[in-house]
């Protein structure tokens, strides 16, 4: 099992470890000679030095490339990132989730295999595995270990309440994640358990993160906070900080992926925040998103006119690019706004909010002025 990656990734070359942060810059000879190195030789010098250098518990003098480091080909396709909704099946039904209905279907296991393979064909570097709960897919296990084996990157967006099993801290020991995101619901039993409604949901969590604390898995915090839990913002932040762990704060809910608001009233309303303005993004051009049935869109938000990779296959990503510059225009509500150039959601997700009949201050600058 490899230790090291070298891949292309936006017209540059990366070296990277799966399960570590660090990385190298390669220049495009150091690649080159990478990819025609044989891989039962031993390494070139100054590889050894650069990963002495970088990652010193990782020896490689004198070992064959091929024991240690996966090259990654170049592609045409020009992407180096991807979500994939493995399954929308999940353990716990948060009040807050923008997935709605929570449904537990999706592609049979040869066809995940087969999209993984378009996705690293396609160029992919950084892959996030997510649901639903992804763990509690039936093929989550063979799915991670085929995209860790196709040299990705992988991060796992998960609750953590499985993740005290051994056979998954096997598999992530094993085929170290780049990045574990562990969504947090509250510093109690009494909060966390009412948001996911999932009585028992808090023990399995602090079990979870116990385990994976101690199997020292790259783990960083999302800390959501909603109407149930909003007392608890300070107690999340230092349950978080005790463990030596970084942490992000959501505060502003959205709307479901099919429009609905429901989602919406789990927000805190004192807790809202106004978001940075919106300076556009690379989804559909370098980033996409895979949902459980293999359908492909510029991003989770903007699922409108769906590509299916077991149908077409990667050409199929050809479409992509002008499927995201359509999207983005500002159509509906939002043409001829005059504000646009400091709007604070892109066009697909106000497009979310306008189906979920919201209230304007909760995402345009016309109905902030005017509350204000």
């Amino acid at each position: 099992m490899h230790n090291l990656i070298a891949s292309p990734f936006l017209g540059e070359y990366l070296l990277v470890r799966p399960g570590s942060r660090g990385g190298l810059r390669l220049p495009h000879s150091y690649y080159e000679d990478l990819r025609a190195h044989d891989p039962a030789e031993a390494a070139p010098s100054w590889l050894v030095d650069a990963v002495g250098t970088q990652w010193a518990d990782l020896e490689v003098t004198g070992r064959p490339v091929g024991e240690f480091l996966f090259v990654r080909e170049p592609s045409p396709w020009g992407y180096s990132r991807a979500s994939w909704e493995i399954n929308l099946g999940c353990n716990y039904t948060c009040k807050h989730c923008y997935l709605g209905l929570k449904v537990n279907s999706g592609m049979p296991l040869a066809d995940k295999l087969a999209c993984l393979r378009i996705m690293a064909e396609a160029g992919v570097l950084w892959l996030q595995i997510t649901g639903g709960e992804p763990t509690v897919d039936k093929d989550f296990l063979v799915s991670y270990r085929t995209a860790f084996e196709l040299g990705m990157m992988i991060t796992v967006s998960t609750n953590a309440s499985l993740l005290w099993r051994e056979n998954l801290l096997g598999l992530l020991r094993d085929c170290p994640p780049y990045r574990v995101t562990v969504s947090m619901y509250g510093a109690t039993k009494a909060s966390y358990d009412e948001l996911t409604q999932r009585p028992g949901a808090w023990d399995l969590f602090v079990q979870g993160m116990n385990a994976a604390r101690h199997a020292r898995l790259p783990l960083r915090m999302s800390v959501v906070v909603t109407d149930d839990n909003a007392h608890e913002e300070q107690a999340m932040i230092d349950l978080c900080r005790s463990w030596g762990l970084e942490y992000n704060v959501f505060t502003n809910m959205t709307p479901t992926i099919y429009g609905g608001a429901e989602s919406l009233t789990a927000q805190s309303k004192e807790h809202l925040r106004m978001r940075k303005p919106f300076a556009g993004c690379n989804a559909g051009h370098s980033f996409f998103h895979t949902d459980p049935h293999g359908l492909v869109s510029i991003c989770k938000i903007g699922r409108d006119d769906q590509i299916s990779l077991p149908a077409e296959g990667i050409d199929g990503l050809a479409r992509l690019g002008v499927i995201a510059d359509r999207l983005m225009l500002r159509t509906g509500g939002c043409s001829g706004c005059q504000l646009f150039g400091s709007c604070t959601v892109c066009r697909p997700l106000a497009k979310h909010y306008q189906e979920a009949k919201a209230p304007l201050g909760s995402y345009c600058q016309h109905g902030i002025k005017k509350a204000g």
